[in-house]
């Protein structure tokens, strides 16, 4: 008998239970579902379509592509090569449950859902009455304590075909890293070999490679987080922690399915004097420029707009800005990240923007604002970030670009004015969030 392995995000061979799971003889499909496909930028198409052709070199040429409705084109393919089963990892975002539930409705087959892009599935981590948790550390100490299965091993299947639509061609708008669960292991290797004994040190250092920039090939599953664990040693636990963040923000969506785009605290929607307005709007357009006049804000915008990926520190700090410093609501900030990003997981940007905007889960958010000034020069301290993706700067030497207005010289002519004082701001920021403190 014939079962299809519906891909999704798990494009990848090794370590996958449910391709495992399928059976002997397996039809590998990917469906280009328009609901997401038409929803995403050219840059995560562009990477996609990558990853796909990896598989489908990985699969002898065999993997067959539809374009449609999953509803309707699951079911099709069942019929078409009379399968008894269909394979998947499960899928635990708002869209992904309900697109899977619907699609069960429509088959005369199983579904079958083995594993999912997660070490610990979200709602599996519990406190002890039942209730989800909002804040990490403790989810990360029931977490660590629950524990993954090993990587999943097994024989491949026999893979057969059908006919298949041809692969896409999308250009991507800016240069994008090699895709593929190969390119993932040897970005793995690389990265274990020469900085994961410094990761502690230098994962918040925007001028080291000192992180594992992972993050694409897990958001596609061309690699597992359960595969990574396994790699690691009991002195890695920061490294662990920081994939426990991507499950709890998975768990906090899974939990909170509205959170993708309104604050877990709905106060800071609906009471937060947020700016708008042609001002708001000059600003956010400057922000998303990187024409702040401050240089990691710039240097981070201008990354992520010609890489399509930002330093997770420098995403805190200029989420920091956009949220505290321009009063303009964090939404806007993901959505152009969701834009741009090649990784553009939901849960974890929707949820890290919100830890950052100190409505979401930080157990403290109230008092943190991040001063652009001194963490470029804790996190940069050469300027080497900066100069970079600032090359208006260049000439400025060691820290001082941090601080270009208090060059002898002057600010070059090509590079902007602080479009706002970050003291002042500060200080609007703190008693706008003190006014909603205690309301409901």
């Amino acid at each position: 008998m014939t079962s299809i392995m519906w891909f999704r995000r798990d494009l990848r061979l090794r370590d996958n239970p449910a391709l495992f799971a399928a059976g002997e003889q397996v039809l590998p499909v990917f469906v280009f579902d328009p609901v997401l496909w038409d929803a995403a930028s050219d840059t995560r198409r562009a990477y996609l379509v990558a990853s796909l052709t990896s598989l489908n070199d990985s699969l002898g040429g065999k993997l067959v592509l539809r374009t449609g409705d999953p509803t309707e084109v699951i079911p099709s393919l069942v019929k078409e090569v009379s399968a008894d089963s269909v394979h998947i990892a499960a899928d635990f975002g708002p869209y992904g449950m309900a697109r899977d539930a619907n699609v069960e409705k429509a088959l005369d087959v199983p579904l079958v859902r083995t594993g999912s892009p997660y070490a610990v599935a979200p709602g599996r981590v519990v406190k002890g009455d039942e209730t989800p948790y909002r804040v990490f550390t403790p989810f990360y100490k029931a977490w660590a304590a629950h524990g993954w299965r090993a990587p999943a091993t097994g024989p491949l299947p026999t893979f057969v075909t059908a006919p298949s639509e041809p692969m896409p061609i999308v250009t991507s708008p800016v240069p994008l890293p090699p895709a593929g669960e190969a390119a993932a292991w040897d970005r793995w290797n690389d990265f274990s070999s020469a900085a994961l004994a410094d990761y502690d040190e230098n994962r918040n250092r925007p001028d080291l490679d000192g992180t594992s920039v992972l993050s694409h090939h897990l958001k596609y599953g061309e690699i597992h987080p359960r595969s990574l664990l396994a790699e690691l040693k009991p002195e890695n636990i920061v490294y662990a922690k920081e994939i426990c963040w991507r499950e709890f923000y998975a768990d906090i969506l899974f939990h909170n399915p509205t959170s993708s785009s309104h604050s877990l605290d709905a106060r800071y929607d609906s009471i937060m004097p947020w700016a708008s307005g042609a001002e708001a709007d000059n600003l956010f357009d400057s922000w998303c420029h990187g024409r702040t006049g401050y240089p990691i804000v710039d240097a981070g915008m201008r990354q992520l707009t010609t890489t399509g990926w930002m330093h997770n520190r420098v995403r805190m700090i200029v989420a920091s800005f956009l949220v505290k410093d321009l009063h303009i609501p964090w939404q806007r900030g993901a959505k152009f990240f969701m834009q741009h990003l090649r990784d553009g997981d939901i849960a974890s940007n929707a949820h890290g923007w919100q830890w950052t905007a100190g409505c979401g889960t930080d157990a403290s958010p109230f008092y943190r604002v991040f001063n652009p000034i001194t963490q470029g020069i804790k996190f940069d301290p050469n300027g080497t970030y900066v100069r970079t993706y600032v090359p208006e700067l260049a000439e400025l030497s060691g820290a001082s670009i941090h601080e270009p207005w208090l060059s002898p010289l002057g600010l070059p002519q090509s590079y902007p004015e602080r479009i706002v004082d970050h003291k002042q701001e500060r200080e609007v920021a703190l008693a706008d969030f003190a006014s909603i403190k205690g309301r409901t």
